[in-house]
């Protein structure tokens, strides 16, 4: 019981949701924000998925680009990977970890199921974060099946 419970705390601190065996984390930050992070697809997956999310016209209301980032975190909540971003204006690949946009739209990243050290990870449960600027964070439950 102990080890739960400081799996709920780590949660916590980093701003990720909570998790039980009986129901799943509603998904967070979805109103309110400015941004949209959806679910990633295909979920579950092997070796590979893609996030789709999307900065609203809000945050460009004053005329400067945001700053986005994107991490995944294992149930431990140790960090793990940074998504690449797909189709952005200053390049294919980038990390997504403080990467600017300067327009509204629909975007993806994309994570090849690889930690930063380019190992694959294993089976199990995963989260994908979003931070746009100072806001957030939004979270979803990813699962990797081998």
């Amino acid at each position: 019981m102990r080890r739960a419970l400081c799996v709920i705390a780590l949660f916590c601190s980093t701003g990720l949701t909570s998790v039980t065996a009986q129901e799943p984390p509603p998904p967070t930050g979805e109103r309110g924000l400015g941004f949209k992070l959806e679910q990633n697809y295909p979920n579950p997956f092997n070796p590979d998925t893609r996030i789709p999310f999307e900065l609203e016209d809000e945050l460009f209301e004053e005329g400067k680009p945001v700053t986005v980032s994107i991490r995944i975190y294992n149930i431990l909540t140790q960090f793990v990977a940074a998504p690449v971003a797909l189709r952005h204006p200053g390049g294919e690949g980038l990390p997504l970890l403080q990467l600017g946009y300067t327009s509204p739209g629909r975007y993806e990243a994309y994570w090849d199921g690889r930690d930063r050290h380019g190992k694959q990870v294993a089976s199990g449960v995963y989260f994908v974060q979003m931070r746009v600027d100072d806001r957030g964070p939004a979270v979803r439950r990813m699962f990797v099946t081998k």
